[in-house]
């Protein structure tokens, strides 16, 4: 029985250490300005943190998706390291890149965007590369930003 228990125990904490290294970035993301027109242009703005000790690979892939949000339009379905200038730095023969800037992006919203609060959703698919552990990890880190969609005012002209 004890056996059993021990063997439990080292699985759960494995696997609370898999989860807890399975997702080595945070993302928050922002829309830029937050309160928008139909067709103003606006910019989503992701800020990436690292664990320490671990890098991400711009090799073979680091790729920005959008789920479908019905309003925006981006010049592309999803993007690439290289698409959005990501600067790539090298350490002991090491390349990885430099996430230390925030990510942007932009979007117009469409002339037939509904009013009111719109959420964009998103994921960051990429390799995570531990420095320490040798170790590298194919994974994807979800985010999401809010936006508003307002209408024009339109100002009543005065008599004289």
């Amino acid at each position: 029985m004890k056996k059993v228990a021990i063997f439990l125990a080292l699985c759960c904490t494995f696997f609370l250490y898999a989860v807890e290294e399975g997702k080595p970035l945070k993302i928050r993301g922002s829309i830029i300005p937050q309160r928008l027109l139909r067709s103003q242009e606006g910019k989503v703005v992701l800020r990436i943190s690292i664990k320490k000790g671990i890098t991400v690979s711009p090799q073979p892939s680091f790729i920005i998706e959008f789920s479908p949000c019905e309003g925006l339009i981006f010049p592309k379905n999803f993007f690439t390291a290289s698409d959005l200038g990501i600067e790539i730095l090298e350490e002991n023969g090491h390349q990885y890149l430099n996430l230390k800037k925030p990510i942007e992006i932009p979007f117009t919203v469409s002339n037939i965007a509904k009013k009111g609060r719109h959420t964009l959703r998103g994921k960051i698919k990429y390799f995570a590369y531990s420095l320490k552990g040798d170790w590298c990890l194919k994974v994807s880190s979800k985010f999401s930003a809010s936006l508003s969609v307002r209408m024009p005012t339109i100002r009543k002209k005065e008599k004289r």
